[in-house]
């Protein structure tokens, strides 16, 4: 059995639907180790729409979270995560994409003051959708990662990604909680000036591991105020791009969003618990559902029998079953009540505010590759 086959077989034995998804690229991890050898990794969810940080597991290397907003999201340099998704390379190692001169990376030289050398970068992408990053490394003096290594990541990245994806349907972990919105403002420098108590309980639930030193590190909160500072004024009024929805250790989903404070470089990220309509894109995603079949199974936790479904979305009685049938079979029910019960209020509780066919918050776009 050849490299890539076998490393397939051993990642298809990592359940996803019974593991959060830190534990999950945990096992992926170490799965990955004895064929591509690495001294540190680290692992990033991504909010599909914005593709923004909503989640990060670092083991053995240490980085804060303005350094990782500001290596991803500011400054231009080899490898970014966002670049390797939307050109459809998927993975890249820095040793040999700067043509054997690591030092031409920014990103590489600030590991390298740390003991670091070759880094191999790889964005998990799953039917066109960007769900998440990883980065292994190695440290300096050892052998950089080689192009066989590349393409061997490559290959299996697609199946990491389906098991990425399905982790964020799995079940909650725990009680659902509501502080109410929090907030952390940020100075002209980007520097934190304050932090409410509402936001510093909402960052202790984020999945960051280990978690910051201070809840204004939290390198999510830092994604999206990295975002915000970044965009020109008055390109992007309804600020939809400085936005993360992110799923706490306990299964509440939150809507991060940033936001500048005033003419100066001053920014403010708020955080409070999501709108079902702001989340249903992410969560119809993660089981794999079409955009229409996303927009019939919403209908149907309105209440909408198949007569009301086929009229609001002009579809044929016969059309909006074909899809129930799709749906059950992608989220593993076997009747309406059960998609309700059992898959979309496990996410969104009974807060169906908006009507099923107004467009959500955050449209969700997929990767397109050249």
């Amino acid at each position: 059995m050849t490299l890539v086959p076998r490393m397939r077989a051993d990642l298809a034995r990592i359940d996803a639907s019974r593991l959060n998804w830190a534990d999950f690229t945990a096992g992926v991890a170490e799965t990955l180790r004895p064929f591509i050898p690495f001294d540190a990794y680290c692992w990033h969810t991504v909010d599909p729409g914005t593709i923004l940080f909503t989640g990060t597991v670092t083991r053995d290397v240490g980085c804060s979270g303005s350094w990782l907003a500001y290596h991803e999201y500011v400054v231009d340099d080899v490898n970014k995560w966002s670049f390797l998704a939307h050109s459809g390379r998927i993975a890249g190692a820095i040793g040999i994409d700067t043509h054997g001169d690591p030092t031409r990376s920014a990103r590489h030289r600030s590991q390298e003051a740390f003991g670091f050398g070759d880094e191999l970068r790889v964005s998990l992408v799953a039917d066109g959708v960007y769900w998440g990053a990883a980065a292994f490394l190695r440290h300096a003096g050892e052998p950089w990662f080689t192009e066989a290594e590349v393409a061997a990541l490559s290959a299996l990245s697609s199946s990491i990604a389906t098991g990425l994806r399905r982790t964020i349907a799995a079940s909650p972990g725990g009680p659902r909680v509501d502080w109410g919105p929090g907030v952390v403002v940020f100075d002209d420098d980007g520097r934190p000036e304050s932090t409410s108590a509402a936001a510093e309980r909402w960052i202790g639930e984020l999945v960051e591991d280990p978690a910051p030193d201070h809840p204004s590190e939290s390198k999510i909160v830092q994604a999206v105020a990295a975002r915000a500072r970044v965009i020109p004024p008055g390109t992007d009024p309804l600020e939809l791009a400085a936005r993360a929805r992110v799923r706490t250790r306990g299964g509440t989903w939150l809507l991060l969003y940033g936001t500048r404070l005033g003419p100066g470089g001053r920014t403010a990220v708020i955080i409070h618990p999501a709108t079902p309509q702001d989340v249903a894109p992410v969560v119809a995603l993660a089981y794999g559902l079409t955009d229409r079949e996303a927009l019939v199974a919403m209908q149907c936790i309105q209440g909408h029998s198949t007569k009301e479904i086929s009229k609001a979305l002009s579809l044929s009685p016969y059309t909006v079953q074909d899809h129930f049938k799709s749906i059950f079979d992608k989220t593993g029910v076997r009747t309406r009540g059960e998609l309700v019960g059992q898959i979309f209020l496990d996410h969104y509780a009974t807060r169906w505010e908006k009507p099923a066919s107004e467009t959500p918050g955050l449209f969700v776009r997929g990767i397109e590759t050249t």
